[in-house]
């Protein structure tokens, strides 16, 4: 024990980080939302304006105005919800490669489960019956199903690659190599 624990009682946790105040838990959150909502309102931006050109090629009119701000909002809550309760941390220990394959599969799969319960959600509240309320997800085929399943996951680990290099390597080291090219110096 060293003489500063001895003093404090023998109560001192080295190892502890400091106790942060919930202005500061609140702004660390809303900024990991607002990453989360951003990188989401990207790629859902991305698909809905590719249905739109694939669909205007054929002279089907197509609106997207709402759709990919509303899935990102919702979604990225259930992410961030998900990571609070440690979800898909099962390989964290590995190397980087496993969580994240295994974070961006996990994640596809808890993401078509929470947007299929809010359309069905929804559905039912708008006053259609439960199988009227299940979307069409890829044109209703398991294939499509499948499809759309694998656009996310690949979508997914982009996402996911940023956040297990932040967690493994540490925040101010991970922004320092992405936006000045250099490593902080160690304290």
């Amino acid at each position: 024990m060293s003489t500063e624990s001895l003093r404090t009682g023998g109560t001192a946790d080295v190892g502890s980080p400091p106790k942060r105040n919930l202005r500061t838990v609140a702004l660390d959150e809303a900024k990991n939302f607002f990453g989360i909502f951003i990188y989401l309102f990207i790629v859902f931006g991305l698909l809905s304006l590719h249905a739109w050109v694939v669909l205007s090629a054929q002279n089907i009119s197509y609106r997207f105005y709402g759709i990919a701000l509303i899935n990102a909002l919702v979604l990225s809550k259930v992410i961030l919800l998900a990571e609070g309760f440690k979800f898909a941390d099962r390989f964290k220990n590995l190397p980087l490669a496993y969580p994240v394959a295994y974070k961006a599969m996990a994640f596809t799969a808890l993401l078509f489960v929470a947007y299929v319960v809010e359309e069905v959600l929804v559905g039912l509240w708008h006053g259609k019956s439960l199988a009227e309320s299940v979307p069409a997800i890829g044109g209703g085929t398991i294939a499509g199903w499948l499809a759309v399943a694998l656009i996310m996951c690949v979508s997914l680990v982009p996402f996911f690659a940023f956040r297990e290099m932040t967690r493994a390597i540490g925040r101010p080291q991970f922004y320092a190599l992405c936006f000045t090219g250099r490593l902080k110096a160690a304290r």
